[in-house]
């Protein structure tokens, strides 16, 4: 069994965590995985991670695996099963209450089931990104809100004489003493805003998914469109910026080579946690709105909307079927229904779907049995990914993706890669879109995508 090490370091006063990652923001492949404005509903935990020892690039069905050993090309391997060796055999460890000790942060990319699945090839992949991300990190800092205590932690050093360990402790013991560190230039757009369709375009899109469900292909579709703009500044300092107005349960900044990762989801895609998976599906939106009486309408609007409880039901009926591939028979539940959980710019109707994983299974195959989630699809899911395809004007890459760990331990969390900015080559990326079912308003729909876009259009546009 490996040993846990584990040293307390301040938390953070001030700015927050957010000060505890200025030291790492600019070091290679560091992530953080930011609880934002946790709820009860959720863990309430922070991970920093940085440096990472190894890593794993998907472009194109050939991943690019990089050590200090060098670089080695897999082509044609299963991208998950190329992770899971990359980890290692799970090591069990008692983590003394906290999620993560070390392990796989990263993310994997929407387009990543074009290696599990037969999809048609018809949108523009303009930004080129890779299908999948992901570092393996023997240390990391974790930060408990509840509690407010951060821990410097790791599986994989031995003991406390360990220099590597030394090392670490040298470094968050000096630099979390209140040491300041020069901000970057704020981002700001330069340019104003694009978007991907036209009012007429997403209409011509809305009229074929009337049609294909008229036909019987499918009960829902997805439909998104993206949004894009010219900017300059520090993508770490936009990131603050970002979350300030939107920080959801389950946001991230992720700093790639490819570019930075800027997530304020407030939607977990899969936990599993001692033998124990839970996912928490949203399907079902309003607006806020600034004037207390109507926001409360609004929200009981929601509540009450059949529409929008049938649509979430179409999306906790298709979890339970992919859970079905990874967990123990019988044990599939739904402990929660149409929970309305509320956030900066919308209101959600949220269900929980839980089971027991099954025997032989493991995190990575209980992920790629699910990939990608369904709530950001429709129903069936492959019908609806092809639907997708053929209307969106362009490849969704990491959006509608999942961002997360992988303990070493074999435990998981991990979010659906939705309210999301990438920042690529001077320019944000951000794509809003909303399920279509038969009784779906093209107007409503429209308008939802721009509801959605709201803290990221106030934050960036001109």
């Amino acid at each position: 069994m490996s040993r846990l090490l584990k040293s307390e370091i301040p938390f953070p006063d001030g700015s927050g965590i957010s000060q505890l990652f200025e030291p790492l923001a600019g070091r290679p492949w560091s992530a953080w995985l930011d609880s934002g404005t946790a709820s009860a509903a959720t863990a309430g935990f922070d991970i920093l991670v940085a440096d990472p020892v190894k890593t794993l690039v998907t472009r194109h069905g050939m991943t690019t695996i990089t050590s200090a050993e060098g670089e080695t090309l897999s082509s044609g391997d299963d991208p998950f099963d190329l992770l899971r060796t990359a980890l290692g055999p799970r090591e069990p460890v008692d983590l003394e209450g906290i999620p993560f000790a070390g392990g796989a942060v990263g993310y994997f990319g929407y387009d990543l089931a074009r290696l599990l699945e037969r999809l048609p090839e018809v949108a523009c992949d303009d930004l080129g990104m890779p299908e999948m991300a992901v570092g393996i990190y023997e240390w990391a800092v974790v930060c408990d809100r509840g509690e407010r205590r951060c821990w410097l932690v790791s599986s994989q050093y031995g003991d406390e004489r360990s220099p590597q360990w030394q090392r670490l402790l040298e470094r968050f013991g000096r630099e979390c003493q209140g040491k300041i560190y020069p901000s970057g230039p704020p981002m700001q757009a330069t340019a104003p805003v694009e978007v991907n369709m036209s009012r007429e375009r997403y209409a011509h899109a809305f009229d074929r998914i009337q049609h294909y469900l008229e036909e019987g292909d499918c009960y829902q579709v997805n439909l998104a469109q993206r949004f894009s703009l010219a900017v300059e500044g520090d993508a770490w300092e936009g990131y603050k910026q970002f979350r300030q107005r939107s920080a959801g349960p389950f946001s991230a900044y992720l700093d790639l080579p490819g570019g930075q990762i800027l997530c304020t989801s407030p939607e977990r895609f899969l936990r599993l946690e001692q033998g124990r998976v839970e996912t928490r599906p949203i399907k079902g939106t309003r607006r806020r709105d600034p004037e207390a009486a109507r926001d409360a309408e609004l929200s009981t609007e929601l509540q009450c909307s059949e529409k929008d409880r049938a649509e979430n039901l179409m999306i906790v009926d298709l979890l339970r079927n992919d859970l079905g591939k990874s967990c123990r028979t019988g044990t599939v539940r739904v402990p929660q229904l149409f929970q309305l959980e509320s956030f900066a710019t919308v209101h959600h109707l949220v269900s929980s779907v839980v089971c027991e994983l099954g025997e032989g299974q493991d995190a990575l195959s209980l992920l790629r049995g699910c990939f990608p989630g369904g709530s950001i699809t429709g129903a069936p899911k492959l019908r609806a990914m092809a639907i997708i395809e053929e209307l969106e004007p362009h490849r969704r890459g990491v959006y509608c993706g999942s961002i997360g760990y992988i303990g070493f331990n074999g435990e998981m969390d991990s979010n659906i890669v939705i309210r999301t900015a990438i920042h690529r080559e001077g320019r944000l990326y951000y794509s809003a879109g909303g399920g279509i079912v038969r009784d779906s308003s093209c107007e409503e729909e429209y308008q939802e995508s721009f509801d959605k876009a709201a803290a990221f259009l106030n934050c960036f546009s001109q």
